[in-house]
C-alpha cells in the first residue's frame, strides 16, 4: 500500500462574485420594488436559458486555488502557510470534502477529521453530550467506538459541568475545546486544523499543540494551517506557502518560513555609499556602509533567535586627531527603544587619537536576546571629547529576528516583552515531607 495518503493534481477553485453598482443616492420604495422585479425576471430568463444565476449588476471570476499540486505521506505533520486570501482555507474545506474543486482533483486514502470553524458539525440546540456523539458519527466513528473514547473527550475538553447543557449557551473557547477534543481523541487517519485554535486561551493552545504532536508521533498526518510561526517550525516538519492560490513553495519548514516571513519585509539590512558624493555630509565623518552578519561573516537580513549576530558600521574618519566613538539604538515594531549600546568599553580607542582613514566598528548581539519580530537600527558616531555627535543616521538598515523553538521545550505561546534572554535557573529540594492540611 502506498505511504501517499493525500494527493493534490492541478487543483483548483473558482468563485464567481457579484458587484453591486451603487447609484449614490436615496433609495425609494418604487425603487425596490422594481429592482426585485428586474431580478425575478432576469433569474427566470437565466434559468430557461442556461445562463448562471448571479446576484448584481455585474459578475467576476475569482481563482482561489489554482494548479496545486502536492502529495503528503502517512505520518507527516504539514504547515500550510500563507498571507490572508491565499486560499489556505478554501484548501482544507476541499480536503475535508466540504466543498469541490473546480478542477483538478484530489485523492485521499484515510479517515479525515477536520477542525475548521468555531462549532462546525455541531447542532446549537443539542448538549455537549449529544454533539459528542454527533459529530464522531460525522467522522465515521461507531457508537461502540465513541463511547470508549466518551470520557478522555469529556477530560480533554473540560467541559463537564456543562455536559448537559445546549452548546448554543456555550462560550466560543468552550466550542472549541470540545470540537477539537472530539476530532483529536477519535484517532483520525488524517487530522485537518485551522487557525480556529486562535480562538482559544494560552492553556489550551499549549494542550492542543501538544496533542497534535502526540498524532504525528503515532504515525497519523496532520494539516496545520496557522499564523504563529513557532507552532509551524515545532510541529511540522515540512511546510507548504500559499500565494493568491498558487504553492510558492513546498518543502523544509525552515526553508519556507524564511521564503514567508521575507516576502513581507519592506526595509534593507545593507546600506552602502559607494560614491563619495552621495555619501551623508558630515563634517568630520563620511558614512561608507551599515550591515547585519551573521557569525560567519555573511550579510543577512534574517537570523534566528538563538544565533549571535554583529552589526557592522564603516565610516572615515575624515580629521586626524579626532576621538570618536559609536553608538548604535535598536528601536522595535512599534517604535519602542529597545536598547542603546556604545563602544565606550573598547579599550584600543576609547579616548584616543585617530589618524585619517577608513574604520569599521562592530557591535556583537548576543544570542537568544532579542525577542522575535523586525527591528531599526540608529547610528551615532560622536567626538568624545567635545562630547557632541558628528554623524546619525536614523533607522537606516532593519533585520528581523525569528523564533527557532530552540529554547521552547514544550511551551509553544508567544513570549512577553522586547529581550528575552536565557537567565539562570536552579530548584532544589528542601525536604521530603508532605504538607499536611488541617479541615477547621
Amino acid at each position: 500500500m502506498s505511504d501517499i495518503v493525500i494527493k493534490a493534481e492541478n487543483l483548483g477553485k473558482k468563485y464567481r462574485i457579484g458587484h453591486q453598482a451603487e447609484s449614490g443616492r436615496y433609495t425609494a420604495l418604487r425603487d425596490v420594488l422594481m429592482e426585485n422585479a428586474r431580478g425575478v425576471w432576469n433569474k427566470t430568463r437565466d434559468m430557461f436559458t442556461g445562463m448562471p444565476v448571479v446576484q448584481g449588476d455585474t459578475h467576476e471570476d475569482i481563482w482561489t486555488l489554482k494548479d496545486v499540486n502536492f502529495e503528503i505521506r502517512r505520518g507527516e505533520a504539514v504547515g500550510i502557510i500563507g498571507r490572508n486570501g491565499a486560499g489556505k482555507s478554501t484548501l482544507l474545506k476541499i480536503l475535508s470534502r466540504i466543498t469541490e474543486p473546480t478542477e483538478g482533483r484530489v485523492t485521499i486514502r484515510g479517515r479525515v477529521a477536520s477542525l475548521l470553524e468555531v462549532g462546525t458539525g455541531f447542532h446549537p440546540e443539542l448538549t455537549g453530550r449529544e454533539n459528542i456523539y454527533l459529530n464522531g458519527a460525522i467522522l465515521g466513528m461507531s457508537r461502540a467506538e465513541i463511547k470508549r473514547k466518551f470520557d478522555e473527550i469529556v477530560a480533554f475538553a473540560e467541559v463537564e459541568k456543562y455536559l448537559d447543557t445546549p452548546i448554543k449557551r456555550y462560550s466560543s473557547g468552550m466550542y472549541v475545546r470540545l470540537a477539537f477534543a472530539v476530532a483529536a481523541n477519535l484517532e483520525p487517519e488524517i487530522l485537518v486544523v485551522d487557525e480556529v485554535l486562535a480562538v482559544g486561551d494560552a492553556a489550551f493552545q499549549k494542550k492542543c499543540l501538544g496533542k497534535m504532536g502526540d498524532v504525528e508521533k503515532e504515525g497519523r498526518t496532520v494539516l496545520f494551517v496557522s499564523h504563529n510561526m513557532a507552532a509551524i517550525r515545532v510541529l511540522c516538519s515540512r511546510s507548504i506557502l500559499l500565494s493568491r492560490g498558487y504553492v510558492e513553495k513546498d518543502g523544509s519548514s525552515a526553508q519556507v518560513l524564511n521564503t514567508y516571513l521575507d516576502s513581507g519585509s519592506q526595509g534593507k539590512a545593507d546600506r552602502h555609499w559607494d560614491d563619495p558624493k552621495e555619501l551623508p555630509e558630515y563634517e568630520l565623518v563620511r558614512l561608507r556602509s551599515v550591515c547585519v552578519r551573521d557569525e560567519s561573516g555573511l550579510k543577512i537580513r534574517r537570523i534566528g533567535s538563538d544565533n549571535l549576530f554583529y552589526i557592522e558600521i564603516e565610516y572615515w574618519n575624515l580629521k586626524p586627531g579626532n576621538r570618536l566613538g559609536t553608538t548604535v539604538v535598536l528601536f522595535n515594531q512599534e517604535g519602542t527603544c529597545v536598547l542603546s549600546s556604545i563602544s565606550n568599553h573598547e579599550a584600543k580607542w576609547h579616548g584616543k587619537d585617530r589618524p585619517a582613514g577608513l574604520f569599521r566598528s562592530t557591535c556583537q548581539m548576543p544570542c537568544s536576546f532579542l525577542n522575535e519580530g523586525c527591528y531599526k537600527v540608529t547610528v551615532i558616531i560622536f567626538a568624545d571629547h567635545p562630547g557632541f555627535s558628528v554623524l546619525k543616521e536614523d533607522e537606516c538598515i532593519e533585520f528581523e529576528v525569528y523564533d527557532t523553538g530552540g529554547v521552547r521545550g514544550d511551551y509553544y505561546g508567544g513570549w512577553s516583552g522586547v529581550v528575552r534572554p536565557i537567565l539562570q535557573w536552579h530548584t532544589e529540594q528542601l525536604n521530603t515531607g508532605q504538607l499536611v492540611l488541617e479541615n477547621g
